[in-house]
């Protein structure tokens, strides 16, 4: 049950994060001279099908990684805490960055659409594999 409303809220989020890239987006290809709109467009549908299967591969291969040496209970209590602490300050920062990255915000947001799909696609985390050989000790 965690598992789909883990899936179901990222979904949610990820649908906002697509229409606020893509209004950043439009508000960027505003100031763009009417001939180069139509080859930035294209250059970002070409950018954001890379961008998705770039996001996939990099999370599969982390996934990947996290299997072979997956954390213990208390490991990833320590990780998820550090994840925690950084969130607030990549949050400012990433406020500004937005800013400048409108440009390009359909191949972020088709990257962290791809990454957040394949984490959201795999049989079990690694997390779950370590708790079940902390159990086995």
């Amino acid at each position: 049950m965690r598992r789909v409303w883990t899936a179901l809220l990222l979904l949610t989020v990820l649908a906002f994060l697509c229409f606020a890239s893509i209004s950043l987006y439009r508000g960027f290809r505003t100031v763009l001279p009417p001939s180069a709109r139509t080859a930035w467009d294209w250059a970002q549908a070409v950018a954001s099908c890379v961008a998705v299967a770039w996001g996939w591969l990099v999370q599969r291969r982390r996934h990947r990684r996290d299997l072979l040496d997956p954390p213990g209970p208390d490991e990833f209590r320590m990780r998820k805490r550090d994840e925690t602490h950084r969130s607030t300050g990549l949050a400012f920062v990433g406020r500004a960055l937005v800013l400048i990255a409108a440009p390009v915000m359909p191949a972020l947001a088709a990257f962290a659409l791809g990454w957040s799909v394949a984490m959201l696609t795999v049989r079990e985390y690694p997390s779950e594999v370590g708790a079940r050989r902390a159990m086995r000790k």
